[in-house]
C-alpha cells in the first residue's frame, strides 16, 4: 500500500496518515503540531473526533459492495474524552463491530504515548446513491 497518497483534503490538512487498513479495521495517525491545539494548549477535541470519523470510514469502506455502487456516510458519533494530549503521535485504531445491510456500528480508540485518551462509537449509513 502506498502511504504517500492523500486521504482527502480535510484529513490531509490535519496531517492524518493511513498506517494500515484491512476489511473492517483501520489504523490512522496524526503527529501533534501546534496548529492542533485549543487555547488551553492541548489537542482540540475536534481533531480527535475527525481522526475517529476518518478511521471509522476507513474501516468500513473496504467492506462495501463496489459493484453495486455502495457508499457510506456518518449517521452519528459518540465521543468520550479521557485525557488531554499535548505532544507525540495520536494513534486511532478502529474496528467494525457489526455491519448490516443499511447500518454499521463501528468503534475507535485513540491512543497517545500508550495511553487511551479517547473512545468513539459510531453508526454509519450504507447505501447506493440514486442515479438522478
Amino acid at each position: 500500500m502506498d502511504h504517500s497518497k492523500t486521504i482527502f483534503p480535510f484529513s490531509d490538512h490535519l496531517g492524518m496518515k493511513l498506517v494500515k487498513r484491512a476489511e473492517g479495521k483501520s489504523h490512522f495517525q496524526i503527529t501533534i503540531e501546534d496548529h492542533h491545539f485549543n487555547p488551553q494548549k492541548v489537542v482540540h477535541g475536534g481533531v480527535l473526533y475527525s481522526l475517529a470519523d476518518t478511521g471509522m470510514g476507513g474501516a468500513l469502506y473496504p467492506t462495501l459492495n463496489f459493484k453495486n455502487g455502495e457508499i457510506c456516510a456518518t449517521i452519528e458519533i459518540k465521543m468520550t474524552y479521557f485525557k488531554a494530549a499535548r505532544k507525540g503521535v495520536l494513534d486511532c485504531h478502529t474496528v467494525v463491530v457489526h455491519k448490516g445491510k443499511r447500518v454499521a456500528m463501528i468503534e475507535s480508540e485513540i491512543w497517545n504515548d500508550n495511553k487511551l485518551i479517547a473512545k468513539a462509537t459510531g453508526s454509519y449509513a450504507i447505501f447506493t446513491p440514486s442515479k438522478t
